[in-house]
């Protein structure tokens, strides 16, 4: 999955350079941003990974309660029903932790898409690329999405 990425991200930007080439309209200005480096200096992209981990690890502590309960129980008919309920509770429990991980997920990715759209906007860079598929040349806006997401102006997308 992620060379594929990789690969789609190298074509796009041989497609953009080589139209750049053959068409005869004003050059375009490319730029270029280092997602893991704004991801991990966007203040929400933390709050929103420490959320996750904090309900990881309650789903952990649930299981460790769950085994010490298990461990009290003598009766190996109880001892079967039991776990079944631990199972479905925990596909439950699970499944609502997965759905959370991709909600947050999906916002960090939204708001660093759309404080990269508002960057590029105002310094009238018409490509942003992601900074693996730069050489040579282009403006480096990493820096500018990350002042733009911690700023206090900036209205994050809640999903």
């Amino acid at each position: 999955m992620k060379n594929l990425k990789i690969f789609l991200i190298s074509a796009a930007a041989l497609f953009v350079m080589c139209s750049g080439f053959f068409s005869e309209s004003k050059a375009q200005t490319i730029g270029y941003v280092n997602y893991k480096t704004v991801e991990s200096n966007y203040e929400y992209a933390k709050q929103a990974y420490k959320e996750i981990d904090t309900k990881y690890l309650e789903l952990q502590q649930y299981l460790m309660d769950k085994e010490k309960q298990y461990k009290n129980i003598e009766s190996p008919i109880n001892k079967k029903n039991f776990e079944d309920q631990v199972q479905k509770d925990f596909k439950i429990k699970n499944d609502e932790f997965d759905k959370f991980k991709l909600k947050k997920a999906q916002e960090v990715e939204g708001n660093i898409l759309q404080a990269t759209r508002a960057v590029a906007a105002d310094k009238k860079i018409d490509i942003v690329l992601d900074y693996r598929v730069i050489f040579t040349g282009g403006v480096d806006i990493s820096q500018d999405v990350i002042n733009y997401l911690n700023s206090p102006n900036f209205k994050p997308v809640k999903k």
